[in-house]
Order: C-alpha cells, then structure tokens, then sequence
C-alpha cells in the first residue's frame, strides 16, 4: 500500500476534545482536512481553523483518502458506520478508515467485519492521553489492523503522537486501551483513599502533593492532575462520567472473556457513586476532592 503523504486529504468525523486538536495538528502538518459538521456552529469552528466543511457522512467521505474519527462511544460507531448512507455504504478498497476512539471490541469487531466486505482497511487507532499532549502532539497511538495500511499512515499518526504502536491485526488495540483505562480510573480512585488518610493526620493538601510529587509513585498522571488536586478546579478533560463509560466497557470485555477483574469492579463502583452524587460533568480526578463520598463497600 502506497504511503499516505501529508498532502492526503483527511476527512474528520467528531471534532470534541481530542479530535479538535488532532485535526489542527494534521493541518499544520500539510494534510488537507476535511471535517463533518452536522450545525452551523461546529462549521464556524472548522472554517475559522482553516478545514474545510462537509455537511453528510457522503461529502466526507468523497474524494478522502483518510476517513478518521474521534466518537463518543459503540453507539457513535455503528451510527456513522451502519446508518443508511453511513460508511458502510461510501467508503471502498482504495480507502484507509482511522477509528481513535474508546470503543468496545465487540462494537469494533461488527464494523471490522462489514468493512471487510469492502475491503477497506481499517486501523484501530485509540490513542491514550490527554487534551493538553493532543495539542503538543504528543499522544500516543495503539493501533492494530492491516499492517501495510499502519505503514502507510507513518505521516498522518506523526502529525499528533509521540509514538504510534502496532500492536496487532484485529481488536487487539482496542483491548490495550481498555485495560491503561482500568489503570488510569484506578490511579484516581487509590490515590482519592490515600489523599483522605494523609488529610486525616493533619496535613494541607499542598504539602501532601509537594510530597506525593516527588515519591516514589510520582507518574505524569499524578503530575498533570496536580494543579487540579491542589486548587480544586476539577474543570473536566476527561470527565467522571466519561470513565465510568470506559469502565462499563472494561467490565463487559472481562466478562465476555472471564477475566476476573475485582479490583476493577470495587473502582466502577467509586465512579458510580460520584456521578450518583452529581459530579459526572467534572473531571474523573473530582474523586480525590473528598466530595465523591465514601467508597462503597464490598458486597
């Protein structure tokens, strides 16, 4: 399969949080992008950044040698893939499809099989961090899918990754990102307990996280919340809500391949009760703000 240079024309499905900056970063980098807008106010948003507009999946899709997408969720996926006139029904061989989102295998295994049909390639491509490495350019890439097709895309994923892995021909990627998820909503949990034991003996947070900073379990996750943990600005990124989403995924991968995961059951059941309390539009770390509530107990 001949590369894809930066001189391709991208097509964009979902410009939120992560597809936003990645597209900006695909258009510094000399790719001609294309985004599907379905209001006037998504459409200002990509002229004033220099994309062009599409109004239907069709528009997107033709003349693209890249359709690429950043959605919500499984039923997002099947919405632009199966609806009538989704992609299903416009994209064809000569095409490469780019899914970056969170999604659950089996959901991306239904579009890989009629994708398949049409031999279009299809990469997984969910990418793991956070808005602020998306506009550094610095998130990284876990892909699986037809290799050739991941070879040829060498230009597009170094356009807004630091790394871009492949680590498989099916839903392997899909799998690998579930489970740094299970690591990343498990991160807020462990540390909210031990933030409220450190509390109780008398300390202020600023001293807490000084320390916590510069300890042995100091990680860039650790450090990129630590601004929020210390002044309470729990303005979302990636909200409680949106992991709680991930870990319902998490949960029914491990059941459909009796993985026993009870650590990761006790962690879903911390994001329930905050958003059960009414924080699921802040940010997943809000569970350190001691406003989550207790953990609930083991059943």
């Amino acid at each position: 399969m001949a590369a894809i240079k930066a001189s391709a024309q991208i097509s964009w499905i979902g410009m939120g949080k992560m597809g936003l900056p990645i597209c900006k970063r695909l258009h510094g980098a000399g790719f001609q992008v294309r985004v599907l807008c379905r209001n006037d106010a998504s459409a200002s948003i990509a002229k004033t950044n220099g994309f062009d507009v599409a109004r239907t999946i069709a528009e997107a899709a033709e003349g693209a040698d890249v359709v690429a997408s950043a959605i919500s969720d499984d039923k997002a996926l099947f919405d632009i893939t199966f609806a009538d006139g989704g992609l299903k029904d416009r994209l064809s061989r000569e095409q490469i499809y780019i899914d970056t989102s969170t999604v659950s295998p089996d959901a991306s295994a239904r579009v890989a099989e009629v994708l398949s049909r049409i031999r279009c390639a299809y990469l997984r491509a969910p990418v793991s961090g956070s808005t602020a490495t998306a506009v550094q350019g610095a998130l990284t890439a876990l892909v699986s899918g037809p290799a050739d097709a991941f070879g040829a895309m060498a230009d597009f994923f170094a356009a807004f990754t630091k790394k871009a892995f492949l680590v498989g021909s099916g839903e392997e990627a899909r799998y690998l990102k579930l489970s740094l998820n299970a690591m990343v909503g498990a991160t807020s949990a462990l540390l909210a307990e031990s933030l409220m034991l450190a509390r109780k003996g008398g300390m202020d947070i600023q001293t807490i996280m000084d320390v916590v900073s510069e300890s042995a379990i100091a990680s860039p996750l650790v450090q990129y919340k630590r601004g929020a943990i210390t002044t309470g600005d729990y303005t979302a990124t990636f909200s409680a809500s949106q992991m709680l989403k991930d870990l319902d995924l998490i949960e029914q991968a491990a059941t459909a391949t009796s993985c026993d995961m009870p650590l990761i059951s006790r962690v879903r059941n911390v994001y329930r009760a905050a958003v059960a309390r009414g924080l699921g539009d802040q940010d997943f770390f809000v569970l350190t703000s001691g406003e989550a509530g207790p953990v609930p107990s083991a059943k």
